[in-house]
């Protein structure tokens, strides 16, 4: 390792003495890109991932002395994966340098995957709100270059995470429209149930018992199945129970449903926030009798 650091070193010294030299028509940053090429995969190698970074974002400025964006684009995503290593705000900022070089030169693909992974790295923060920004940015971009089935993925996230955000009513329309467009798919419909039960369970977490209904009529006319299963079963139940405000029916319903399909973490979240708001109204009527 310490070899490797030490010939990074050298081609970083090499590089930087082309760079202050003198060079014909831009062959100084030819010369210099590729010797911070090196230097940045020795520093790789050593996994001292904040001086690869560091050096890539170099790489990056030099190729945009030679008016090369795609490449740029590429050395700051480069710098970006081992900053992720150490830093995250870094890797992050460089994502959106590459991002914006990419978008610049219509490779809309690229741009969304690297909003796709700056929103994973803001999720990886636990920073939702800005997760939901990107993920946003992401699905926009996948939807223009009709990569549906990875929109849909970003969509779901973007769903998800509202509704922990306690925004119901986005999260609710973003699970019916991916059902929507589930149903005319093969390959999509046998995923329609859940992205209902999802919507379903949104709808119970706002409390209105005839939306809630209201809902669960429009569910079973846009796919004729869903009466029959299990999750509309599961919605119906927990509908009438927090219509007659029954906390046991309530947990009994989902003991019985969890034993056969084991509940998510983000189903398991949502309706333990119902299940706590029928408790206090339970105990709201006691105090007031």
């Amino acid at each position: 390792m310490g070899d490797q650091i030490a010939r990074g070193e050298e081609f970083m010294k090499k590089a930087e003495k082309k760079l202050s030299g003198w060079g014909l028509f831009g062959s100084k940053y030819d010369d210099a890109a590729d010797l911070f090429d090196k230097a940045a995969n020795c520093f790789k190698l050593a996994k001292s991932w904040d001086r690869a970074g560091a050096v890539y974002v170099k790489l990056a400025s030099c190729h945009l002395k030679l008016d090369s964006k795609h490449e740029a684009a590429g050395a700051y995503a480069n710098a970006a994966h081992c900053y992720k290593k150490t830093n995250i705000r870094e890797a992050i900022s460089c994502l959106e340098q590459a991002v914006h070089m990419f978008l610049d030169i219509g490779r809309l693909n690229m741009s969304a995957r690297y909003y796709k992974e700056i929103a994973e790295l803001y999720e990886q923060e636990q920073n939702l709100e800005q997760a939901v920004t990107y993920y946003e940015k992401a699905a926009d971009l996948f939807q223009s270059e009709d990569v549906t089935t990875t929109a849909n993925q970003c969509k779901q996230k973007i769903a998800e995470f509202s509704a922990k955000l306690e925004k119901y009513q986005r999260a609710i329309e973003i699970f019916e429209e991916i059902a929507r467009h589930s149903i005319k798919n093969n390959l999509l419909k046998y995923g329609v149930r859940g992205h209902l039960l999802n919507a379903g369970i949104c709808q119970l977490c706002r409390g209105d018992v005839v939306a809630i209904n209201n809902a669960l009529e429009r569910y079973q006319e846009l796919d004729p199945t869903f009466s029959g299963t299990r999750e509309c079963k599961l919605l119906v139940d927990l509908e009438a129970a927090i219509d007659e405000e029954d906390v046991a029916k309530f947990t009994g319903c989902l003991k019985e449903y969890d034993s056969m399909t084991k509940l998510d973490e983000w189903r398991t979240t949502l309706l333990l926030r119902v299940k706590e708001a029928l408790k206090a109204k339970e105990l709201e009527e006691d105090d007031l009798t």
